[in-house]
């Protein structure tokens, strides 16, 4: 077996992704013009509840904030409810230091954050499943959800990522993102849009408001819901939202290289839209892309130590593996019912290293001229990615890449850990 400290790296060249660059420019305008158009009724002294969930959405704390404002200009006393199901180590305080992570606190958003992890039961679906209600929403007077709606990272459906996801998942807390979660991927597809109409018939919606970003993790668009057209609503936008995400350009490689993971990035650490890996027991795994190795090299740090996702990667650094938290990461992993996503993958001293004996795995070795490969700093930014030399012929045949600089070899520091994002 040859070491690992004999595998030859590829050069490498930077490379731009061109995508469609629709953007709000003035998100505090525009929310207030969606909550005009809306004009949900709010008498003087009513509590309004608005949900903030744990994923790193831009301009999430700016949206919460004017959302704060619209509901005190209008009488209204408003109130943040965490709404994340069991993230934050299942905890009310952990849940709160999430929303800090994002900028979202009562001193900032000037309103009280209303955490618990207590429950109400307020119905059942057909099947006789019960339907679990954040305490604080069942007592508000009136509840304006708020999420980006983009393609799910477990499953396709005409309800995915949204709204109709963060009152069922996030409102539902611990206990009903778990009984959600507890059927798997046909949990998510039927029982996430089953869940979220009881809330809607048996609580205080009073308006949704729904997030889409470009590929450049920019909001695109801010769209107000009434009510009863929030499900008619997110089926549309998901469309959008899908057609607006970033991509990788291969449909097959060797190995992709992730910089860093976190929940801020994906529910899952990584899309696994953009990596084309699910790794979910009895469900098929995408057709495309097609990736031998991937190898994640860090954890962000606004994650707060939650690395529900590493189980994707085929190898990780140590410098990773020391920022996981298991009292964190395994109650979110747990609850998903999606345990290999927690599994830690072979663990190398350094970035280096990692990155070798990826490559030294790879299915019929190539020579390093002609292997595969792409470095990202994460799957939510991909507009600036590097190439290695054996796809500069793919490169240059696709029209929205365009090659920055010449080819080069991969630095790392005096511990082995990669430079090019520093």
């Amino acid at each position: 077996m040859i070491s690992s400290r004999e595998i030859a790296l590829p050069k490498f060249v930077k490379v731009h992704q061109r995508f469609p660059v629709a953007q709000v420019e003035n998100v505090e305008k525009e929310v207030a013009d969606q909550f005009a158009c809306i004009n949900p009724e709010i008498k003087l002294g009513a509590q309004i509840g608005i949900t903030a969930g744990s994923r790193g959405i831009c301009n999430m704390s700016r949206v919460i904030a004017q959302l704060v404002k619209e509901v005190k200009d209008r009488g209204g006393v408003p109130f943040i409810i965490p709404a994340m199901g069991s993230h934050g180590g299942a905890t009310a305080e952990g849940q709160k230091e999430v929303l800090a992570g994002y900028g979202i606190t009562e001193e900032t958003m000037g309103a009280p954050i209303r955490a618990t992890m207590e429950v109400v039961e307020i119905g059942s679906l057909e099947g006789g499943q019960s339907v679990y209600m954040d305490k604080y929403a069942t007592e508000a007077d009136g509840l304006i959800v708020v999420n980006r709606i983009k393609p799910h990272t477990d499953f396709h459906g005409l309800i995915e990522s949204g709204l109709m996801k963060v009152m069922a998942i996030g409102l539902g807390k611990k206990i009903g993102a778990e009984s959600i979660h507890a059927y798997g991927v046909y949990g998510l597809k039927n029982h996430i849009p089953q869940v979220a109409r009881v809330m809607l018939e048996k609580s205080a919606v009073i308006m949704g408001l729904g997030l889409v970003e470009n590929a450049y993790d920019k909001t695109a668009k801010i769209i107000g819901m009434a009510p009863e057209k929030i499900e008619e609503t997110e089926k549309k936008v998901v469309v959008d939202a899908k057609e607006l995400m970033p991509k990788l350009p291969f449909d097959r490689l060797d190995l992709l290289v992730v910089n860093e993971i976190g929940k801020n990035i994906s529910g899952t650490g990584m899309d696994t839209n953009i990596i084309g890996r699910l790794q979910i027991r009895g469900e098929k795994e995408p057709e495309s892309p097609f990736i031998y190795r991937i190898v994640a090299l860090d954890l962000t740090e606004e994650s707060h130590g939650n690395a529900t996702g590493i189980g994707l990667a085929d190898a990780i650094s140590q410098k990773l593996s020391d920022k996981v938290d298991k009292s964190i990461t395994d109650p979110n992993i747990i609850t998903s019912g999606f345990l290999s996503r927690g599994a830690i993958p072979v663990t190398l001293p350094s970035d280096e290293e990692t990155i070798k004996v990826a490559i030294q795995s790879c299915a019929n070795p190539v020579p390093p001229e002609q292997l595969h490969m792409v470095i990202i700093k994460n799957t939510l930014e991909l507009a600036e990615i590097y190439v290695s030399e054996g796809l500069l012929e793919q490169v240059r045949k696709n029209d929205i890449l365009e090659i920055e600089g010449e080819l080069m070899e991969l630095n790392f520091n005096d511990k082995g850990n990669l430079t090019l994002f520093d």
